[in-house]
């Protein structure tokens, strides 16, 4: 896979920003909800306890059947049309029609202020027939209407009974108590219209006192089995909503809350509720650029609320509401919204149901999502394009790299050019940068390898000549004395090409003997010491002095390996030391390492950095290197790293001479009791 395609995946798995996004947005979003709960918990206790002194001495409506009484602050005009009815808007299909089981055609609506008990009843299958005083025996239409009052009244137990029948459409209708066609109450007023298709009676009547129960028929007279409505004997419980406790209800209530009342046949005692604080947005009113922004918060918006529980739907009316029990994680939906909702049953079986709408938390989680996701988004962008911009920079200078490189040697493997230097620092560029002394340490040994055929054929040439010519001449020899002269030197020339190649063997035969040397305890100063006293001895072209602490200088290692050293090094010295001139061995200790500075007076070290003279076949040796293949210094430096040790060189100026000082750095052992002497 290429560095872009990396670059490029590296960027792609970015994208689980917006994923952490997500998720950190969920954990506050059930954050919120689970303050929210708690919050609302302890708001519910309390409007429960509040609900409970309102409600005392209030019939406990524990029946389905009752009649169910709305709360207005409107006064209807009776005139029998819904036209005037509270809640009416286009169609009065929309109004909260109450009715029951088995009589779809006769529905009713009942609401109520301080003052007035207002009824509305439509009979939909049939237009009105009005009552024909000449001819009473005839069929007509007629309501009666039945109050019981609460128990503690002073009528309490005496139901009043009003019968009402009209002998045209219209409005002042009259109530005959008991029937009493020469009794009207003239407190209940009565329109009643003929729709033709169907009728409508409307009627007002002064305010029932709470526990009472009201009831209604309509039918022919003496036709029982035709009659519908509400039963009678006895009527069903007004329920009425609590006007006083919804209001000491609403100033409890916080933006977004509803409370409901409901008794334990589920009708609704009390309803209070505040505007929601996320107003209803008009589509109509925004420009593109909100219009815009409003979806895609609707679309978060929905984005948060897939991921939280499944409310649970609750099943109502406009009269009664039955939750069934919360679910645990208490969100529930009721006409299309979602809301976190309590329950709090008290005295009596009565529930208090409080609801937080959730979009305001919707609206704090979707604004928060977005706003991660906007800057994820923007984050990953500048991160994407900026990684493909560095790779494309990477491959470039990559590319850029392998082109110098191919263009550095040839197809035979011979080097052309160097490498330019690296211009950058980084890691391109110091790869670039030991690309270029590899090139150059290759091109200075292959030079040496060209160069190390011509030396070798030039060493092998002359002995090979001493062997042929003594071998001829030896066959053409007269005397005895003629055949051993050319004996000796086609032994002396078959010497040399031994010499030749054990020097080409050496330093391998070096490393194999490693494995097989014993290190013991020896005083190294002893060593150099005898080393020099014999250099003296063998070289009198040459001034040698030596330098070697008067104290032990202990160290376990291979004194023959050291002195094979020593040999190379002040060989090599005397290579280059004019005749004459001084030759310095010293031998130097600190607390952790033993020096050993070989010094000679001669010319400088080569100024050639890509050639390292520790390496094999290195040779600096102009002119009279004869018979030498440039393996002393590898040996060297093969030593000094068996014995844990390093070697560097250096030209050095050392009273008044200019020469250069061969170090070798071995590091010394801990102190310990020779075992041999």
């Amino acid at each position: 896979m290429s560095l872009k395609r990396q670059l490029f995946l590296a960027s792609v798995l970015m994208l689980l920003i917006p994923w952490a996004g997500l998720k950190f947005v969920l954990e506050l979003d059930n954050a919120l909800r689970a303050q929210a709960l708690q919050q609302l918990e302890e708001k519910g206790a309390r409007l429960a306890e509040l609900a409970g002194d309102f409600m005392l001495g209030a019939p406990v409506v524990t029946s389905g059947d009752a009649l169910y009484a709305d709360s207005t602050t409107q006064f209807p005009k009776v005139d029998g049309f819904t036209t005037t009815w509270p809640g009416f808007r286009d169609h009065e299909e929309q109004l909260p029609w109450q009715s029951r089981p088995g009589q779809e055609n006769l529905r009713w609506l009942a609401t109520s202020n301080n003052r007035y008990l207002y009824l509305l009843v439509q009979k939909r299958n049939q237009g009105l027939r009005p009552f024909n005083p000449s001819q009473p025996e005839q069929p007509h239409d007629r309501v009666e209407l039945v109050l019981v009052p609460p128990p503690g009244q002073l009528e309490s137990g005496q139901p009043k009974r009003w019968l009402i029948r009209t002998t045209a459409p219209g409005t002042h209708v009259p109530a005959l108590i008991d029937g009493n066609p020469a009794q009207t109450d003239r407190q209940i007023e009565v329109a009643w219209e003929d729709l033709g298709s169907r009728w409508q009676l409307e009627l007002r009547m002064p305010l029932p006192a709470p526990g009472s129960r009201l009831g209604f028929q309509t039918g022919q007279p003496g036709e029982s089995t035709d009659t519908e409505g509400t039963s009678l004997a006895p009527p069903p419980l007004l329920v009425q909503r609590n006007t006083a406790l919804e209001r000491a209800l609403a100033r409890q209530l916080s933006n977004g809350q509803q409370a409901t009342l409901l008794e334990p046949a589920g009708w609704i005692a009390a309803h209070s509720q505040t505007e929601n604080p996320v107003p209803a947005t008009d589509f109509d009113d925004l420009s593109a650029s909100q219009i815009l922004e409003q979806i895609t918060l609707n679309v978060l918006r929905s984005l948060v609320r897939l991921y939280q529980p499944k409310p649970k739907p609750l099943a109502t009316t406009h009269h009664q509401l039955h939750t069934g029990g919360l679910p645990e994680h208490h969100l529930v939906q009721q006409e299309g919204t979602v809301w976190l909702a309590t329950e709090h049953t008290f005295f009596g079986g009565r529930t208090l149901f409080l609801k937080q709408s959730m979009e305001q938390l919707l609206s704090v989680s979707g604004s928060a999502l977005g706003s991660v996701l906007a800057r994820s988004l923007l984050i990953i962008l500048a991160l994407t394009l900026a990684l493909l911009g560095y790779a494309s920079w990477l491959s470039w200078r990559i590319a850029r790299l392998q082109q110098l490189v191919s263009a550095s040697v040839d197809d035979d493997g011979r080097i052309l050019e160097p490498l330019p230097p690296a211009r950058s620092r980084d890691e391109l560029g110091q790869l670039q940068q030991h690309f270029g002394h590899m090139v150059s340490r290759l091109q200075s040994y292959n030079h040496y390898l060209e160069s190390f055929s011509r030396k070798l054929s030039h060493e092998l040439k002359t002995p090979v000549a001493v062997v042929r010519s003594s071998l001829e001449n030896l066959a053409h020899s007269h005397s005895e004395q003629e055949r051993q002269q050319y004996l000796e030197r086609a032994s002396s020339a078959a010497e040399r090409l031994r010499r030749i190649l054990n020097s080409m063997s050496e330093a391998a035969r070096l490393e194999q003997s490693f494995d097989q040397a014993d290190k013991e305890h020896f005083d190294l100063a002893e060593v150099v010491s005898q080393a020099c006293a014999a250099y003296q001895q063998v070289d009198p072209h040459h001034q040698h002095h030596c330098d070697v602490p008067d104290t032990p200088c202990p160290l376990f290692g291979s004194p023959e390996m050291l002195v094979q050293m020593l040999d190379k090094l002040v060989d090599n010295a005397r290579d280059f030391t004019p005749e004459g001139g001084g030759i310095s061995v010293r031998l130097e200790q600190d607390s952790e390492h033993y020096i050993i500075e070989v010094f000679n007076e001669g010319s400088s070290l080569p100024v050639n950095p890509g050639v390292d003279i520790f390496g094999a076949f290195v040779s600096q040796r102009e002119g009279k290197a004869e018979g030498h293949l440039g393996q002393g210094l590898l040996i060297v430096r093969l030593i000094a790293e068996f014995h844990s040790g390093r070697i560097d060189a250096q030209n050095q100026y050392l009273n008044g001479i200019d020469g250069v000082a061969f170090r070798v750095i071995i590091p010394r052992l801990p102190h310990e009791p020779r075992t041999a002497p």
